[in-house]
């Protein structure tokens, strides 16, 4: 049965998703797009008004898809050090997966003539990202929310900017591998994540930090 509606839509998206992962905004075209989804471009044409739009539809797919998979601290472990561990763990190991470096690239080599999709998924990969973990610090260690957000950025700066950079430009390899939480410990170094998370995770509390008598 032929597809329709909303589900012909997610079907193209998916398809447009790829073709502009392989091909790059400029070289990808609607005709690709509609014989990548094997319908026709009037089709195409039918559900995204342009090119743009529908690059800009692919980069709101991507973002949910994204976020999805990385789910929150809490989602990894009871213990608030174990869990943030994981959970820069994991967003190290997305980030480091080829088609996440891709897509960076992507954005960036677009970020002029589409500003909204690359801030779009500057959004998924770093704003959001770290506005989960500083969420989680808050509520776990009763820090303040600028003592929590200061520290997710040390934390993400120690754990995941470093490998993430030399995969974006190509001094280390990205991995093709789809990234399996399963996999996790044969993907990243946890060891030395724990390293950092223990030396640039706060120890006392918002009450702590009080002054006597406050």
């Amino acid at each position: 049965m032929a597809k329709r509606g909303a589900e012909l839509r997610k079907h193209i998206l998916w398809a447009a998703k790829d073709v502009f992962l392989e091909m790059g905004f400029e070289r990808a075209s609607m005709d690709v797009v509609a014989a990548r989804a094997e319908t026709s471009k009037r089709s195409v044409y039918a559900h995204f008004e342009s090119k743009d739009n529908l690059f800009l539809s692919v980069v709101d797919l991507v973002r949910e898809l994204y976020l999805e998979r990385l789910g929150t601290p809490a989602d990894y472990a009871e213990d608030p050090t174990e869990a943030t561990v994981l959970y820069c763990g994991r967003l190290l190991q997305m980030l480091l997966w080829t088609p996440t470096v891709r897509t960076c690239r992507l954005g960036i080599s677009e970020a002029a003539h589409l500003p909204q999709a690359a801030a779009g998924y500057y959004d998924a990969v770093f704003d959001a990202a770290h506005d989960r973990l500083a969420a989680f610090l808050t509520d776990r260690l009763a820090l303040s929310p600028e003592t929590a957000a200061t520290a997710t950025r040390d934390l993400i700066a120690h754990t995941v900017h470093p490998p993430f950079t030399r995969a974006l430009f190509g001094v280390d390899p990205s991995r093709d591998t789809p990234p399996d939480i399963a996999a996790l410990p044969t993907h990243v170094d946890l060891p030395l994540l724990r390293t950092a998370v223990t030396t640039h995770l706060p120890t006392q509390t918002a009450n702590d930090q009080a002054p006597p008598g406050a």
